[in-house]
């Protein structure tokens, strides 16, 4: 019998030099997720509630791949999927690495930065938002954006390496749907600007939870939980 547990990693590859392959914060997240939904809950919340989950960045397509496996073997877990980069060879890469894991035509995918080019009917619609995103500081070779390469924008998260997290929380509250229970999972890093990322979330009106982390040479990666806070 298939379980949650059993779901293998999904199948990955990439010929794009400019995208991220997966890496610890990556697994970081699917596992994270293979141990905290089950048969109706999607940690916590019920499966069938959650409508619209987003995997932002999704550069392989790992996460939102990991997410249709799931659908694809529990019918209470119905939701319509959604994917992003900024980079086109992210789009392209993911919708090869569907293909690879037995999966077409499902996930529906934008090429955006952040939610700039999102339709303006996804609005107040997700439920479930996942970001692993450039959380680390610039290299001082990275003078503005007119020096940044394509691989960049796997990594860099400016210059004290918040500034796209702090984007990112700016645009989101827009495209959640606040009348239902929502989380936004991301990743974070020691080497960044910790305190004024924690300030900019309160400030935002986010609750957040660190969920999870992982040691890796010279950082903490941390799994993070978000919430918006109504008044």
């Amino acid at each position: 019998m298939i379980t949650i547990n059993s779901i293998p990693d999904p199948l990955i590859e990439c010929d794009f030099k400019n995208v991220y392959y997966p890496s610890d914060d990556s697994y970081l997240l699917v596992d994270y997720f293979r141990k905290n939904i089950n048969d109706d809950l999607f940690d916590g919340i019920k499966l069938e509630e959650i409508e619209y989950v987003l995997d932002l960045g999704t550069g392989t397509g790992i996460i939102a791949i990991f997410f249709q496996l799931l659908r694809s073997f529990n019918p209470k877990f119905n939701s319509r999927i959604f994917a992003s980069d900024i980079l086109e060879e992210s789009i392209i890469c993911a919708k090869r690495n569907e293909i690879l894991n037995k999966i077409k035509n499902k996930t529906i995918y934008f090429q955006s930065d952040l939610f700039k080019s999102f339709p303006e009917s996804l609005r107040s619609k997700f439920n479930i938002i996942v970001f692993n995103p450039p959380y680390l500081p610039s290299s001082p070779l990275i003078k503005e954006a007119l020096n940044k390469k394509s691989i960049d924008h796997s990594w860099e998260g400016g210059y004290k390496g918040i500034e796209i997290l702090i984007d990112f929380l700016k645009e989101l509250k827009e495209f959640l749907n606040l009348d239902k229970a929502h989380y936004i999972y991301y990743i974070s890093s020691s080497r960044s600007n910790m305190g004024e990322l924690e300030k900019k979330i309160t400030d935002l009106r986010y609750k957040n939870e660190k969920l999870e982390k992982i040691h890796l040479f010279f950082e903490d990666i941390i799994l993070n939980r978000l919430q918006y806070v109504k008044c």
